[in-house]
């Protein structure tokens, strides 16, 4: 059974390869305290479809390049933007 993750877009630049950011929760072995991990994936994405922030999920596959083991399965959520804050104060 292949491995399949869900996390958030975090890079679109290279041509064919998103960076996906995978958000767990782990506790720790010995004192039961439960922590948050980030871990990043690079994954095939073979049109190009997913952007910066849109929720996707990813299975795993064969070797496609040094670094990319994971191709994309779905787009789960589309980003719905994001907000610039202008730092220019007329006075």
């Amino acid at each position: 059974m292949a491995k399949t993750l869900t996390g958030i877009v975090t890079s679109d630049v290279a041509d064919k390869t998103i960076t996906v950011t995978v958000t767990s929760r782990e506790t720790h072995p010995i004192y039961g305290k439960q922590y948050s991990v980030n871990r990043k994936y690079a994954a095939h994405d073979e049109k190009n479809a997913a952007k910066i922030g849109d929720k996707v999920t990813i299975i795993e596959s064969r070797p496609i390049s040094k670094r990319k083991k994971f191709t994309l399965l779905e787009i789960v959520e589309k980003s719905r933007g994001s907000i610039e804050i202008n730092d220019e104060v007329e006075v």
